[in-house]
């Protein structure tokens, strides 16, 4: 008994000594982080590179040539970003399984029915040479940052270390925005069902393809956009409009030419609207070269600038909101020779497989509702990566060089706004969109498999002219006026948010920099305000003083108000979306008598009530010590200002064409991945603000602006 009481005490103390040293390694950590400075020796450079961080710790690399600068962006990436690189390849490539066990199989099963790592060989061996030699470097860049610097914590928390990075994983990590803006199969999926219950009248009103009310597509000319809404409707009619079941998934983007602005320089503005989270979905560069300067943001694990500007372009772009690919029921017997096993390993259990189909033309997968379809995809049967239209915008030097490059680009469809040195603006819609008389409003038969879709032309996409007088904008709404010859999109994103930015831009002549700014933060949300006096009347009696602060409310979402909290409430229980407080409600509209029973939230102030976490990955395993700050109530997923649970505006930038040290750039947490780095949410204040932080671009701005100085030498 004494020889198993001291073998059970030996045992405790072994595993006490494990623990002891997981916890110091955690804590070890949290404390350290990548260099900033000094020289790093013995790396697959040509020539010294030079990295310059400014006080937000962005990068401005200096390189000989192409080869090292892009090694260099392969290396800051790798040192600030590397877990968040790691993940974005394990999700898209379905690889989860690995780090995260059983609880991550059913996520990696369902990214592998798109067969990504076939689609991006293909791609990668599509590119031309000096795009691979490109990738290469950059890969090469990060591999030396993960050898030569401490790995992040979340590696030790989760006690692994990451593969080496390859070209192809860039291509594949590119992949999972293009996931995240098509229309895809469950979204066609739902307008399916619709239609097979009701018909084309059932599918017009569950997925309202615009609200002619607040119409503002870009095509028709700031002058022909209405002042005010065009239509007075029944509550009933507002709420069809309000009920889009999409995740606000999307972007703002406006120009106007140097004849509109007040230093006579085009101006451009831009904000995506994707995940929030921690860290961001973009990290800022500025790139220098011989014959090579760009600036602006990229997706973590990507080489090049995505948004942005060089010397003389600068270039935004929203979501289409198109049609991106066909769907088809299956047909009664499948081909054998169609069939494919996936293999999954399982950290800490046991592995598993799951057969997929694929052909050469289609992809079958489950949709969210349990259907199996097949799909019909430009970017499974002819693949090709959008990373290469972002390298070659890199070096346009117009809007015309600048929209050549543009009608190769394959997707996701995208509304480009242009502006360039010349004080021109410009709009064109680019990527492939498929020429389906369906426009993916239902899933097709399986008699039209062998049926082709070609893509509608390039020359026939929506676009405006250049032009110094030009004003345009884009808000994933419908771009064009009445009717376009070609099957265009499903259903837009409702035009709010668009019909909001024409409004601010026909309420001035001239603008500048701080008005456009100003647009970024606007938290008027005009449908809501509609909504709210239209309902204001159908209260009554004890709620009488309720009918007057609905009447009153000015529409905006900002932190002070109490009715916007109110509204927020009231608009989810009238489309009958489930939240903690508000319980969903019958399919039907709802009438005025009902609206007594909706459990309306106590009138907290919207700061709080609309209060944003930003959560780290490592969220879903019960880890808080690395989320982001909580982000007060301002704005919702209607107003210029998007910001809800999950998603929001992930960057705001200004660029104030030629004079590129002026407007700026800011990011909603930091650039940093790193706790540790003391920029990891050093951007939230200014960000919670509205000011936009300035992004060095001349040499004297750089040089004047940098804190730290890093050198790479061969």
């Amino acid at each position: 008994m004494k020889t198993v009481g001291r073998l059970a005490l030996a045992a405790l103390a072994v595993v006490a000594l494990v623990v002891l040293i997981y916890i110091a390694n955690v804590v070890a950590g949290m404390r350290s982080h990548a260099r900033d400075a000094g020289t790093i020796s013995g790396l697959r450079v040509r020539a010294p590179v030079v990295i310059l961080r400014d006080d937000r710790g962005v990068p401005h690399v200096i390189a000989g040539n192409e080869h090292d600068l892009f090694f260099a962006q392969g290396y800051a990436e790798g040192s600030d970003r590397l877990f968040q690189m790691d993940t974005l390849r394990r999700y898209i490539l379905g690889e989860l399984a690995q780090v995260y066990g059983s609880r991550a199989l059913s996520t990696d099963e369902t990214e592998r029915a798109i067969p990504v790592r076939t689609m991006v060989q293909t791609q990668w061996q599509r590119l031309p040479a000096r795009s691979r030699e490109i990738l290469g470097a950059f890969s090469d860049g990060v591999n030396a940052a993960i050898e030569r610097e401490p790995l992040p914590v979340e590696f030790r928390i989760l006690s692994y270390r990451p593969d080496p990075w390859t070209p192809r994983d860039s291509l594949a990590v590119a992949m999972v925005t293009v996931l995240d803006l098509i229309d895809d199969w469950d979204a066609i999926a739902r307008r399916d069902a619709a239609y097979r219950r009701g018909g084309i009248a059932l599918l017009d009103a569950r997925f309202p393809f615009t609200d002619p009310c607040y119409d503002a597509p870009v095509l028709a000319g700031l002058a022909n956009v209405a002042p005010g809404p065009m239509c007075r409707r029944r509550l009933a009619d507002l709420e069809r409009h309000l009920a889009d079941p999409r995740p606000p998934v999307g972007s703002n983007e406006w120009a106007a030419g140097a004849n509109r602005a007040l230093h006579h320089r085009a101006l451009l503005a831009n904000d995506p609207h994707l995940a929030l989270q921690m860290p961001g979905v973009w990290y800022l560069l500025d790139l220098r070269a011989p014959g090579f300067h760009v600036a602006g943001a990229t997706l973590p694990g990507c080489p090049a600038i995505v948004l942005g500007h060089n010397e003389r372009i600068a270039w935004g772009a929203t979501a289409g909101t198109v049609t991106s690919l066909s769907a088809f029921l299956p047909p009664a017997r499948l081909d054998p020779a169609g069939w494919h096993t996936e293999r999954f390993s399982v950290r800490l259990g046991r592995n598993a497989s799951k057969r997929y189909y694929r052909t050469a033309r289609e992809f079958g997968t489950p949709t969210a509702d349990g259907r199996f379809v097949l799909v019909h995809w430009n970017a499974y049967d002819d693949p090709a990566t959008p990373a290469q239209a972002f390298i070659d915008l890199d070096r346009a030097q117009s809007i015309g060089a600048a929209t050549a490059i543009l009608a190769d680009f394959p997707g996701p469809t995208q509304n480009f706004v242009l502006a360039d040195t010349s004080g021109r603006v410009a709009y064109q819609l680019a990527g492939r969109i498929p020429n389906d008389p369906v426009r993916a409003r239902w899933l097709h038969p399986a008699s039209d498999l062998a049926r082709d879709y070609p893509a509608i032309p390039f020359a026939r996409m929506p676009r405006t002219a250049p032009s110094r007088d030009g004003v345009v904008w884009t808000a994933n709404n419908k771009m064009y006026p009445g009717f376009y010859p070609f099957p265009m999109s499903p259903q837009f994103a409702p035009p709010y948010r668009a019909y909001r930015i024409a409004q601010l831009l026909r309420a001035r002549r001239i603008y500048d920099v701080a008005y456009f700014a100003a647009m970024q933060m606007d938290a008027l949300s005009l449908a809501e305000r509609e909504l709210a006096r239209r309902a204001a009347p159908l209260f009554g009696g004890a709620d009488a003083s309720l009918s007057v602060q609905l009447a009153r409310w000015n529409g905006a979402m900002d932190g002070d108000s109490t009715t916007a909290t109110v509204v927020e409430a009231l608009r989810l229980a009238l489309t009958h979306r489930t939240t903690g407080r508000v319980p969903a409600l019958l399919e039907t509209p709802i009438s005025g008598h009902a609206l007594h029973a909706v459990p309306l939230p106590s009138p907290e102030p919207w700061r709080v009530a609309g209060a944003v976490p930003v959560l780290h990955a490592l969220a879903s395993l019960g880890i808080s010590f690395l989320d982001g700050t909580t982000l007060p109530g301002y704005g919702d997923a209607l107003t210029l200002h998007v910001q809800y649970p999950g998603y929001g505006q992930s960057f705001r930038a200004v660029w104030d064409v030629g004079n590129w040290d002026a407007g700026g750039i800011t990011l909603p947490q930091g650039e940093s991945g790193e706790i540790a780095s003391g920029h990891y949410t050093d951007e939230v204040e200014a960000w919670i603000a509205g000011r936009l932080w300035p992004l060095p671009f001349s040499e004297a701005a750089v040089q004047r602006t940098a804190v730290a100085r890093e050198t790479l030498a061969p």
